[in-house]
């Protein structure tokens, strides 16, 4: 049979440990050569409305003797100003309503396991880099969040932070200052920490130990001259950058990995984060803001490490207390969603979770 597994069952199936830890195997084995995968890539195709455009989105990637995903997602997507800022929106068939896949596959059979839906999954992933990243390059006693955001990121960043480090304090920005009350009242009775829900963005750096970014924004939001020393740097807003005056001050850059080069292929090895195919490209866009073709590759090559080098002990990443880090995931996202789906399979499978439907509806006998 094959699996539906809806986000309902994904949230009681999926823990945080057990996202960073399928990740961190998974980068590891991508970084052996174990498995394999590619950069997120998006078609786009003008609709009626000329403010908005569909966009279809898809990254796949697999593993010797487990699992091969595709993650996709169909959108109609645009653009809009939100407190000044630039913002994206989308939807499928209705705002508010959304359409992201993955579809999971046996590596050794072929056979299609699970159709499973992203949204758990989507924000499990993305907090769980962050996690990773504070694992192995914040400071051992780094206990004070400053935290620009109060949306769902930001609850799921917050599970991977106390996944990794003993958190005390949370100080945590928003424009909207109902969405930040909130915020504070939740984090502080689900962790049991101290929670300052600032009137200003600059409050957040003050004695921070951790500085996320974790908005919409089409631009960055970090302030560079505020990030105090020993600070690290997560960043998701921005189209993930940092910020020239952010990137200025980071003394070493943890990018977990890039994504291969094709068999035979050298020169076409990229480091984009994704790339974009485009039905009338020549059009002029309603807004250049967030809507763009590609993300940028590696950052800070100079001081770059690998999550690989550390795990090996090839290099230590972090050397002193008071040095400024910053991570990110890199171009390799596909080599998320094999690793993760994989393991909400496996649960699901083990619990008698999610909904069966018959694998020869997805099979037939005409060779194609």
């Amino acid at each position: 049979m094959t699996l539906i597994i809806n986000n309902t069952d994904v949230a009681k199936l999926l823990t945080m440990e057990t996202t960073i830890e399928a990740l961190e195997q998974s980068y590891i084995s991508l970084a052996r050569g174990e498995s394999v995968c590619r950069p997120r890539i998006d078609i786009r195709i003008p609709t009626s409305d000329p403010a908005k455009t569909y966009q279809f989105g898809s990254m796949e990637g697999g593993a010797v003797g487990g699992y091969f995903a595709v993650r996709m997602k169909s959108d109609v997507i645009y653009e809009t100003d939100y407190n000044g800022a630039i913002t994206q929106e989308k939807y499928c068939t209705r705002p508010g309503l959304f359409c992201g896949l993955i579809f999971l596959t046996s590596v050794e059979t072929g056979e299609p396991l699970a159709f499973i839906n992203d949204g758990i999954l989507q924000h499990m992933r993305v907090a769980g880099d962050g996690g990773i990243g504070v694992k192995y390059m914040a400071r051992k006693d780094a206990q004070v969040i400053g935290m620009l955001g109060a949306g769902g990121m930001a609850r799921s960043h917050m599970k991977a932070f106390m996944a990794v480090r003993n958190i005390k304090k949370l100080q945590v920005y928003s424009p909207t200052r109902a969405n930040c009350l909130a915020f504070r009242d939740e984090m502080a009775a689900t962790y049991n920490i101290e929670v300052q829900a600032c009137q200003e963005p600059e409050q957040i750096y003050q004695g921070a130990d951790i500085v996320a970014a974790l908005t919409d924004s089409a631009v960055s939001v970090l302030n560079g001259a505020l990030i105090e020393k020993g600070a690290h740097i997560i960043n998701i807003g921005g189209g993930g950058k940092i910020g020239d005056a952010a990137m200025e001050r980071v003394d070493v850059y943890l990018r977990f990995g890039d994504t291969p080069a094709p068999v035979g292929r050298p020169e076409l090895a990229i480091d984009d984060e994704y790339l974009t195919w485009e039905a009338q490209s020549y059009a002029v866009k309603p807004r250049q803001g967030k809507v763009k073709v590609k993300a940028h590759g590696v950052a800070l090559p100079e001081k770059r490490v690998t999550l690989a080098d550390i795990i090996s002990g090839k290099t230590a990443g972090r050397t002193s207390d008071d040095q400024i880090t910053w991570s990110e995931r890199g171009n390799i996202q596909g080599a998320q969603f094999h690793a993760v789906a994989g393991r909400v399979y496996e649960l699901a499978k083990a619990r008698k979770m999610g909904h069966d439907l018959p694998t020869e509806l997805f099979l037939q006998d005409i060779r194609d």
